[in-house]
Order: C-alpha cells, then sequence, then structure tokens
C-alpha cells in the first residue's frame, strides 16, 4: 500500500502543475522557488514517478503527473468545501432545528420570517431528517418530534396537538358547503394520504364518511396532498398544522359536515439546562410561546 504524501507536498504540486511553474507556485504559496522544487523531488521519490518536464523557463505535465493531478484537484476541492461547511458551524447565530417535513411546511415554514425579526443574528439550519434525532448540542440544537426522546439530559415539552381535518380548495369547498353533504359525492372527488386508509383513528372516517367518493389520488407525501387539494382537484384528510397556512390565507378551507379527528402530538427538545449559546434557548421558548398563542387561538371542534 503506497504511503499517502503529506498535504504539503501535494499543495506545492497542485500551485506548480495549474501555474505551470516552480517560480509561481512558489511565490503563491509565499515559500522559496528551491522549496518548492524541494517538495517536488520528494513527492516524485514517494511516487516513483516523474511528474513534471522542464519546458523553456516553466515545467509541464508528464502523464503520471496529469493523473495525480486530477486526483489531487478533486481531493481539494473535497476538502476545501468541507472547511467551508464546517465555517458556516462557527456562526454564532446558527441554531440546527430537526422537525418532520410536513410541520416545517405547514407550521414553521411560514413562520420563520417572524421568527428572524424577533431574533436578529438568528441563522437556523433546519433539518427533516427525522432520524437524527439525537440531541447533542454540536450536530443538533432542537428537535421537534412525534413523540420524546427520552434521552437522558434532556429537556421535553409538550408542543401542539394537530387535528385531521377535511379540507379543500376555497371555491371547491364553497361549493361543497352550500350543498347537503349526501351530494358532495357527485360534486367532488377524493384526495388521500395512503396511511390514512389503515389508520387507527382516520381508517374509520374513510369507511363511515368518504368510502362513497371517488378516489381521484392517492400519494404517501401530506406536502403532495395539499399541493392537489390547493390545484383543485379534490378534498382530502389532512393535518390542520400542515393545512394552516392555505387556511389561514384563504387558500384553503374546511369542508362542512366531517368529523375533526385526534391528531399527532408533537414534542420539543433540546439539552436541560444551559444550551451552548442562548440563541438556542431563545428560539426554544419562542416556539412554545408561539404554539400556546397558536392553541388558544384556535378555534374548538
Amino acid at each position: 500500500m503506497h504511503r499517502i504524501p503529506s498535504l504539503k507536498l501535494l499543495m506545492g504540486f497542485e500551485a506548480a502543475a495549474r501555474l505551470g511553474s516552480f517560480a509561481r507556485a512558489a511565490d503563491e504559496l509565499c515559500l522559496s522557488q528551491s522549496a518548492i522544487s524541494h517538495q517536488i523531488q520528494q513527492l516524485e521519490e514517494q511516487t516513483g514517478q516523474t511528474l513534471f518536464r522542464r519546458v523553456g523557463r516553466g515545467v509541464e505535465l508528464t502523464m503520471a503527473g496529469e493523473v495525480l493531478q486530477r486526483t489531487v484537484q478533486r481531493s481539494l476541492e473535497t476538502l476545501r468545501s468541507g472547511l467551508g461547511r464546517i465555517a458556516t458551524y462557527l456562526d454564532p447565530g446558527l441554531v440546527v432545528l430537526v422537525c418532520p417535513a410536513p410541520l416545517l411546511h405547514g407550521w414553521l415554514q411560514p413562520q420563520l420570517e417572524q421568527l428572524q425579526r424577533d431574533l436578529p443574528g438568528l441563522c437556523p439550519l433546519l433539518s427533516t431528517d427525522e432520524t437524527a434525532r439525537y440531541v447533542d448540542e454540536i450536530d443538533v440544537d432542537i428537535t421537534i418530534g412525534s413523540r420524546p426522546i427520552q434521552q437522558p439530559g434532556l429537556l421535553e415539552l409538550p408542543l401542539l396537538q394537530d387535528q385531521w381535518v377535511v379540507v379543500a380548495r376555497q371555491d371547491v369547498a364553497g361549493r361543497l358547503n352550500g350543498l347537503p353533504q349526501e351530494q358532495h359525492t357527485g360534486h367532488c372527488s377524493l384526495i388521500c394520504l395512503e396511511e390514512h386508509l389503515t389508520g387507527e383513528f382516520t381508517g374509520p372516517l374513510f369507511r363511515q364518511w368518504l368510502n362513497s367518493f371517488r378516489m381521484a389520488a392517492i400519494y404517501d407525501d401530506q406536502r403532495c396532498v395539499l399541493d392537489a387539494v390547493a390545484r383543485g382537484r379534490g378534498m382530502a384528510l389532512v393535518s390542520r398544522l400542515a393545512a394552516l397556512e392555505g387556511l389561514q390565507d384563504g387558500t384553503l378551507a374546511r369542508v362542512n359536515g366531517y368529523p375533526v379527528l385526534p391528531g399527532q402530538s408533537w414534542w420539543l427538545s433540546r439539552v436541560t439546562g444551559t444550551p451552548r449559546s442562548d440563541q438556542v434557548r431563545q428560539v426554544f421558548d419562542w416556539l412554545l410561546e408561539r404554539a400556546a398563542a397558536q392553541t388558544e387561538a384556535q378555534p374548538a371542534g
């Protein structure tokens, strides 16, 4: 197995290969020309290959040098990219928040502008990767999840109680709400989330109330269901929180006469005690306050 040359040697090689000159490479790296020549000599000894040939006052790569240059350039680009990502994590306003995609899309995303007005300097890093639920003050600061993580050293509090509601685009809902419920099937199709067909709470609704509707489409992503509803393709049973922005701006509306079902409970988690930055504590408290205010303003049923 070949010994991997040091980064210093590879940086000198890359500069000389790119610039076609040991002298210009030395200037770029703030070294002497003899230092660059010595580095290239060491690299050639370690690889067992001649990497450059003299051409006038400069140098050009041999075939082996061209192969090595491509490899080194890819490796250095990967390294620079990684260092750039690390720099992002040094932003003092960075707060890493993991949140399921439907809740982020429907409930949190519309509030981010207000959150950043209330907390100037905040830079939220938002992830929908629900496997990254381990809060460690390095990779994840705050999580919103469907249950407590039950990890030692965490502060975990109830955040929101969701509901399942039947909605349609405002004009479609308006037409349906002006008709007797038994006539809805003749005027509207059903858009369905696949898991609702057999869900503990939602299955009975489909069997007792919605089984006579023509099924227009079945999706496995609630965001796609909401998109189809917003396009006027039918009505659907959806998370009230996922549909909250549409319900508030009037794009969507409840279809009357269908029961409201209990939905998912959402929990908020961060490390207990003093978090790694005051921004983490402020975001955590802001989310709790916002959720409490919306719960109080939520109409019953």
